[in-house]
């Protein structure tokens, strides 16, 4: 009589056919990305090529990555690309820290006190509709064409992303568990560190990842009104030249830089907020 195998535990063939399951539309959405890269630079070059669209207006994708191999390789004409790269990541970053911040912190705040929230609401729906393009007009005048209006200008895209995400997060907490956390005797700032603020994290970071792009548009906003260097004077540079492939190398650069930061943003909510169920890969956009 043959010996019997011994069969596997039905959970650890569950989850077998789920990782295999996640591997394969992992793969299958990177393909379809790849594709649609294809489709879409393939498409813009032979349109460019056949003379169907003008390339001195809209460039050509392979004019595009030859301009940064020059850029790479050579330098650009305010110095090293990374230098320029660096510039506005400082700008950036130092926007993106500043803003989140004050978002988090007024949030909170005002979330939490009814009587602060009545009060501030009107000036900060008014400021919230001011354009932000005059307000990086203003930051340009009063604090100068160095650092720190680039800063400020991020800063202020940043702020009301993060402030009203806090806001409505903190406006979100569970009554019942603040009631139940007070009976046990709980204080104010026991509930402010261990209830309210862990409760509206998902809020919060969800507002971090609009945030950085918004505080890369406020650098390179602010490098446009006025700088020595920099990716948005790359730009602007090679707008007053009719350089439409410098305009778009200095896009996809920032792009890049966007993308990147995105990647770190998740994973660092992916350590924040382990507790959280895995959203399904069907349902996940």
């Amino acid at each position: 009589m043959a010996p019997v195998e011994p069969q596997a535990p039905a959970g650890a063939t569950l989850l077998a056919r789920r990782v295999r399951s996640v591997r394969r539309r992992r793969l299958l959405v990177l393909g379809l990305q790849v594709l649609v890269a294809v489709v879409w630079l393939g498409s813009w070059q032979l349109t460019t090529q056949l003379g169907l669209v003008d390339k001195f207006f809209f460039a050509q994708p392979s004019e595009i990555a030859q301009k940064l191999w020059v850029w790479i390789t050579e330098g650009t004409e305010l110095g090293p690309l990374w230098d320029q790269v660096l510039t506005t990541m400082e700008e950036t970053f130092g926007g993106f820290v500043v803003g989140s911040l004050l978002g988090i912190v007024l949030g909170v705040a005002l979330g939490r006190i009814r009587l602060l929230s009545d009060v501030l609401s009107p000036y900060i729906k008014g400021a919230n509709a001011i354009p932000r393009v005059v307000v990086g007009a203003l930051f340009a005048i009063s604090l100068g064409l160095d650092i720190k209006s680039k800063i400020a200008t991020a800063a202020i895209l940043v702020f009301f992303v993060v402030f009203f995400n806090a806001f409505q997060g903190v406006r979100e907490v569970d009554r019942n568990l603040i009631a139940n956390a007070r009976i046990l005797g709980a204080g104010n700032r026991q509930l402010t560190t261990e209830i309210i603020v862990p409760s509206a994290l998902s809020w919060i970071l969800a507002s971090l990842h609009t945030s950085f792009g918004l505080a890369l548009v406020g650098a390179v906003v602010g490098e446009l009104f006025g700088a020595t260097s920099g990716v948005g004077e790359l730009i602007y540079s090679a707008k007053n030249n009719f350089d439409a492939n410098g305009v778009f190398a200095g896009m996809a650069l920032l792009a890049a830089i966007a993308l990147v930061a995105e990647a770190l943003i998740t994973a660092l909510e992916n350590r924040l907020v382990r507790w959280r169920p895995q959203v399904s890969t069907e349902t996940r956009i």
